[in-house]
């Protein structure tokens, strides 16, 4: 089961292009580059590690 991409960062509700950068932890939770940096690539949520969304072309 792939994981849900999300549109928004859920830290800034930045927009979060289609083709662009994000990061994902396993919950779902999705955050912009920005803000995964900022919080060292740990999910404040669930303190899982974010990892790079994979880029997608269609929604």
């Amino acid at each position: 089961m792939a994981l849900e991409m999300r549109s928004v960062c859920e830290k800034c509700n930045r927009e979060l292009q289609l083709d662009g950068e994000a990061f994902v932890c396993s919950y779902e939770c999705t955050f912009c580059g920005d803000c995964s940096a900022a919080m060292s690539a740990v999910c404040p949520n669930c303190g899982g590690e974010l990892v790079r969304r994979p880029r997608r072309k269609t929604a």
